[in-house]
């Protein structure tokens, strides 16, 4: 973080002291245990406040995958924007929105649920290629009001390896499946039915942090 120096004044002499720059709090709109542990990998200082959307009601069949993340995200982060949890800090705070949707011969493909949804969909992805397409969502608020709005929607290919029912039905008893589009995770128990990634591994994982940076520095708080 920059410094500079600033006057402080005792009796009629100023003594110059060096005070830290102003840096508005980092909100994440997401209840995702896998982008907080991404933010909190590079040290990022942010808080975590779920949004509460209604995700259905803002997309269609009829939307491309990566335009229908990209709504959700915004959607998230305009959300908590409002929220009366966020206290003091819509003062001075950059709130980031993130959604992740799976994409797989012409079906989108959100978390599954229940376990015979979560095996539909393993069944599907298996012995193929599909796309993983992570919105992202970057609002920055001032005294109450949203300033500045800005974001994008990157894409990362994914092929899930041949998988029998027994390993499907092994998987999904982990649990790992039910809170993740398409049902599965690149990580964790997923890194075993994961063989091979195009793109940005953490578009997959649900936050590409390179894109994500790149936009912070424009509102001046690059993690980097």
């Amino acid at each position: 973080m920059s410094e500079y120096w600033r006057p402080r004044r005792a009796g009629n002499a100023p003594i110059y002291e060096r005070k830290e720059n102003h840096m508005p709090k980092i909100i994440l709109a997401s209840a995702s245990p896998r982008r907080k542990e991404l933010l909190q990998q590079i040290n990022a200082d942010f808080i975590a406040i779920p949004s509460e959307i209604d995700e259905d009601s803002l997309i269609t069949a009829e939307m491309p995958p990566g335009g229908a993340a990209r709504t959700l995200a915004e959607a998230k982060a305009r959300a908590v924007s409002g929220d009366k949890r966020i206290g003091g800090y819509k003062n001075d705070c950059i709130i980031i929105g993130a959604d992740t949707i799976v994409w797989a011969k012409g079906r989108m493909l959100g978390k599954p649920a229940d376990a015979a949804e979560a095996f539909d969909m393993l069944s599907l992805l298996q012995d193929d290629w599909h796309t993983v397409y992570t919105g992202v969502c970057v609002i920055r608020v001032k005294d109450g009001e949203i300033i500045k709005t800005s974001g994008f929607t990157d894409g990362a290919d994914v092929f899930i390896r041949s998988l029998e029912a027994r390993e499907i039905d092994a998987y999904i008893k982990t649990g790992e499946p039910f809170d993740k589009a398409g049902a599965y995770a690149a990580q964790g128990f997923g890194a075993l039915i994961v063989e091979r990634v195009r793109g940005d591994f953490f578009t997959v994982v649900g936050l590409p942090v390179v894109r994500l940076n790149t936009v912070l520095a424009e509102y001046g708080a690059a993690f980097l």
